[in-house]
């Protein structure tokens, strides 16, 4: 810490990590969860400025990844690449993406007086969070991933968000290098419009294009003019590669050719996953072998096209939390010639309370190929609604099966997959949790 901290800051920063460890031990040996958020919350009431104090101590700085999609698989990948150089790493991997989960994190690799020895710390935020955080963090890297509508209930439409993370960001060192996806219109702009040093990913693979824009699209209007913008094509929502008619506005060029790239797991949302984590991780120097070698056996993190076996059975769990990520694991499992699918659909907090977004899911494609479909969770009937108003004719190839208890979800499900075939899970978030609790016998929080 040497002379940065002032003794009195150290005595206070000292007693807020040693209450917060002391919190954290008792819960995880009472089995009442990972202590991923309450050690940081207690620990910021003793010296508010925590993340300050622990962030200026990570010797090659803080990584930040934003966004409403992808945050944890693409902070995962990034951290296994920098591990596999010997790396030390500071790392919020429970997925606790506030301020609290964010000090909670950084107190986990501190000694018991709040020294702080590591080489990165990769922290996924929040996107709504991200105005209050980049100050304190002084970030040496920002993955900006992608923003769609999601929780409306808490945050509001992506074009505020945009503004208020762009007004922030301006005011950050020119040191800085923010990393946006030049195929999200809105990103792209954010990263002309600043000082620092920026670089893009995105795609350039025209054969995946979408047969034509999903009508949960959420910003396909120029962000400088207010123009409808052209789209030669788009990969998922209003991703995809377009010029301003009106203005001089056209999607940026990404550092790295796509093409060239493979990707980690299933589904093309992981495409800009992996194309994130590279361009962060050869901007820090790391070479193009450890980088491609560390893709190539990656392992998905919890909920995220993770797959599991359960009683002799393959059971992949993709998380849906919102429109596009639905529409997205949709598509990964038409893909596939599996036919029984579960969806739980919960609205409780870190779901967000306002259901509605399940209307804009482009659940019909998931009817049409027929099969099973199991449906569970707080609002099981909600979903199968949505369901029922799917279905296209009287005549419908879909077994449609409603079970408010989701342990008999799961059991039912499995029943009706065959045993060459994989069980499908696309819960929401709080479900996630409980879909593995069920699988697995443990909790994550």
């Amino acid at each position: 810490m040497g002379n940065k901290i002032h003794f009195i800051d150290r005595i206070r920063l000292a007693l807020a990590v040693s209450i917060a460890k002391s919190i954290t031990f008792l819960v995880r040996s009472l089995r009442l969860g990972a202590a991923s958020v309450l050690p940081g919350s207690l620990a910021r009431r003793i010296e508010p400025r925590i993340l300050q104090l622990l962030s200026q101590q990570v010797k090659n700085g803080i990584i930040i990844i934003a966004g409403t999609n992808g945050k944890t698989t693409t902070s995962l990948l990034l951290r296994s690449i920098l591990e596999r150089r010997g790396y030390s790493i500071a790392h919020n991997s429970t997925g606790a993406n506030l301020e609290n989960g964010l000090a909670t994190a950084l107190i986990e690799s501190t000694n018991i007086l709040g020294a702080l020895n590591v080489d990165y710390a990769i922290l996924e935020v929040d996107e709504n969070i991200v105005p209050k955080v980049l100050k304190p963090l002084q970030p040496r890297i920002i993955l900006c991933l992608n923003l769609f509508r999601d929780q409306l209930d808490r945050y509001g439409e992506v074009d505020t968000i945009s503004k208020r993370w762009t007004k922030v960001i301006s005011t950050l060192p020119e040191t800085t290098v923010v990393i946006p996806n030049a195929d999200d219109p809105t990103l792209s702009h954010l990263g002309q419009q600043l000082d620092q040093r920026v670089l893009f990913f995105g795609l350039n693979e025209p054969e995946h294009y979408l047969e034509a824009i999903p009508h949960a699209v959420d910003s396909i209007y120029c962000p400088r003019c207010g123009a409808s913008l052209n789209y030669q094509g788009v990969y998922l929502s209003h991703l995809g590669d377009f010029t301003c008619p009106s203005c001089s506005f056209s999607k940026s060029k990404p550092t790295l050719e796509s093409r060239e790239w493979g990707q980690i797991l299933v589904g093309l949302y992981n495409k800009y996953n992996t194309l994130a984590a590279a361009t962060a991780a050869k901007e820090l120097g790391v070479d193009e072998i450890t980088i491609r070698d560390t893709i190539d056996n990656f392992q998905a993190a919890f909920g995220r096209a993770e797959e599991l076996s359960v009683d002799g059975k393959r059971v992949r769990i993709l998380l849906s939390k919102n429109p596009v990520g639905t529409n997205e694991t949709i598509r990964v499992v038409t893909q596939s010639n599996d036919k029984t699918t579960l969806l739980v659909l919960n609205d409780r907090t870190p779901d967000g309370t306002d259901v509605s977004w399940i209307w804009d899911v482009d659940t019909e494609k998931l009817v049409e190929r027929g099969g099973t479909l199991v449906v569970s969770g707080d609002r099981v009937y909600d979903m199968a609604l949505r369901l029922r108003y799917s279905e296209k004719t009287a005549e419908s190839k879909v077994n449609l099966i409603v079970e408010e208890d989701l342990r008999q979800a799961i059991a039912t499900a499995l029943e009706h997959t065959p045993a060459n075939e994989t069980l499908h899970i696309l819960p929401t978030y709080s479900a996630m949790l409980e879909v593995r609790e069920v699988l697995t016998g443990r909790k994550i929080l």
